[in-house]
Parts: structure tokens; C-alpha cells; sequence
């Protein structure tokens, strides 16, 4: 999470958050706000451990294409992007899918014309 991102969720400066990263102590009261504003538990930060922490990302990620789409998935603006591509991919699916039906009913009503012409010779 970013600085700016957590200052605005405790209603600090992001000034003030990077402050808090660069104490070797903190109060409890603080962490749970801290904890509570990244929607983790306080236990996580209290037995946080760089170590711990790069054995998880390499077990999660067994390649470098898996990790690659992963931080772009986690850039805000590649994700925006992501979504319109998505937004855009399945609207043409709906369009085609209109289209395929239209086409169904126009074969429909000019089936319907035959048959009705024919029972009216």
C-alpha cells in the first residue's frame, strides 16, 4: 500500500505515515488503527518478518511471467486498463451476439413469408 493511500485512510499527511515506517517502536493503540485502515490483522504487522515474507512470494510465484502479471495487475492504472479491455472485449461479444440474433429472426420472418405464401396458392 502505498504512503498516500494509508495517510488518507488515517486522516494523516503522508509525511506523518512515513514518519510511523521509520519508528522502532510504536504504540498499540497506533498499529491496530494502522492494521484496522489496511483491513489486516495487528498480529500481522506485530510478527512481521522480511524473510517470512519473500519465502511466501516465491512459494505464490514459481515463475517470472506469474509475478509479472501480478504487479501489473496491482498498478491502479494497468488495472483500469485491464478492466476497459474487459468492458470492451464483452461488449462485442453482445454485440455479435445481437447480431447473430437479429439474423435468426430475419431468417425466421422470411421463412414464416414462404410458408405463408405457399398456403395461400
Amino acid at each position: 500500500m502505498k504512503q498516500e493511500d494509508l495517510a488518507e485512510r488515517l486522516n494523516l499527511t503522508q509525511q506523518s505515515v512515513s514518519k510511523l515506517e521509520n519508528r522502532e517502536s510504536m504504540n498499540l493503540e497506533t498499529l491496530e488503527k494502522i492494521a484496522n485502515a489496511m483491513n489486516i490483522p495487528s498480529d500481522a504487522i506485530k510478527n512481521f518478518s522480511d524473510d517470512r515474507v519473500l519465502n511466501v512470494v516465491s512459494d505464490i510465484f514459481s515463475d517470472n511471467a506469474t509475478a509479472q502479471s501480478y504487479i501489473q495487475i496491482n498498478n491502479p492504472i494497468e488495472r483500469i486498463i485491464a478492466l476497459y479491455e474487459q468492458k470492451a472485449a464483452l461488449y462485442e461479444q453482445k454485440v455479435a451476439l445481437y447480431e447473430r440474433m437479429l439474423q435468426s429472426e430475419k431468417e425466421k420472418v422470411a421463412l414464416l413469408e414462404v410458408l405463408l405464401r405457399d398456403k395461400c396458392k
